[in-house]
């Protein structure tokens, strides 16, 4: 299936999202927003959308502001941070007519989706996302893993050609897993823009890092987890320093885990964070949420 590309005003900023409409040939199942990691863009979702619109679902994969093609914060201080996401995320579903929805997130993108689910800081969300897919998230993340994080996102690199920045994302995005050359190069291109002086440098702007520094416990989120009332899903990278077993077995007590909503799966051959890109991983996440969508 085809995507196309579009734009909508949320909190006062463009935003950018592809929306892959579901494949005709198959009973209309719902929609999907499927929400990128923290130096990413929703072009990363690629292969999870395509998988998904196959079976019945339309996806909307947005650029969080900042980020790919949406625009960049006037006020980073304050509004790089996941109570400002979660008010775009509620202006984007609002627009879009989504009154039911499932919810995929990778790293920043499953802590959205989880303070969007508890409707803590937006009350008209809750109750309307019908499932939960972490992908190597959790509601409290390794503080070393956070400064490796920053190191590189905070101060992103510039090369002279495309080639050496692809070269530098195969080496940081390494924990990804597998990913054949061709999504080497698209992850590259979909995530690549060029500097005044005509170098490269990753596609984001490097002060929404300013969320670790105005709000630096804003990913301690046991609150919103314990609020959930709905099916989660957790994809932990086995080999990932951000999601620490510790913090899976807390999982498991509370929240959504001491209803017996939460499911948790360890993916072999990846760190933080499971690319999303190969079967097995595809039909974990389609597999859990057609189990969780209403009978039409």
């Amino acid at each position: 299936m085809s995507f196309s590309s579009n734009y909508l005003t949320c909190a006062g900023y463009e935003i950018h999202y592809t929306d892959w409409p579901a494949n005709p040939s198959t009973p209309e199942r719902g929609t999907v927003i499927a929400w990128h990691g923290l130096a990413r863009t929703g072009r990363d979702m690629d292969e999870l959308a395509g998988h998904l619109s196959q079976r019945g679902y339309r996806v909307i994969c947005p650029d969080t502001l900042g980020r790919g093609l949406s625009q960049w914060s006037t006020n980073p201080a304050a509004e790089y941070c996941l109570a400002f996401y979660a008010r775009i995320a509620l202006e984007l579903v609002a627009q879009l007519g989504l009154e039911q929805l499932h919810w995929v997130g990778t790293s920043m993108g499953g802590s959205v989706g989880t303070v969007c689910a508890s409707g803590l800081f937006e009350p008209s969300l809750k109750g309307r996302l019908l499932s939960l897919t972490l992908n190597d998230n959790a509601p409290e993340l390794a503080q070393a893993a956070i400064e490796r994080i920053k190191s590189y996102a905070g101060s992103p690199p510039a090369f002279d050609t495309v080639r050496e920045l692809e070269a530098f994302f195969r080496q940081v995005y390494k924990p990804y897993g597998f990913l054949t050359d061709a999504q080497w190069g698209r992850l590259t291109e979909t995530s690549t823009r060029r500097l005044p002086d005509g170098r490269v440098t990753p596609h984001y702007d490097p002060a929404m890092v300013q969320q670790f520094i105005s709000h630096p416990n804003d990913y301690s989120i046991w609150a919103h987890f314990d609020a959930l009332r709905l099916p989660v899903l957790c994809l932990r990278g086995a080999a990932s320093d951000l999601v620490l077993p510790e913090t899976i077995q807390a999982m498991t007590q509370r929240g959504p885990g001491a209803l017996g909503l939460l499911q948790v799966v360890e993916i072999a051959g990846c760190g933080h964070a499971p690319a999303l890109n190969v079967p097995e991983q595809l039909n974990l996440i389609s597999n859990f949420i057609a189990t969780h969508t209403p009978a039409a």
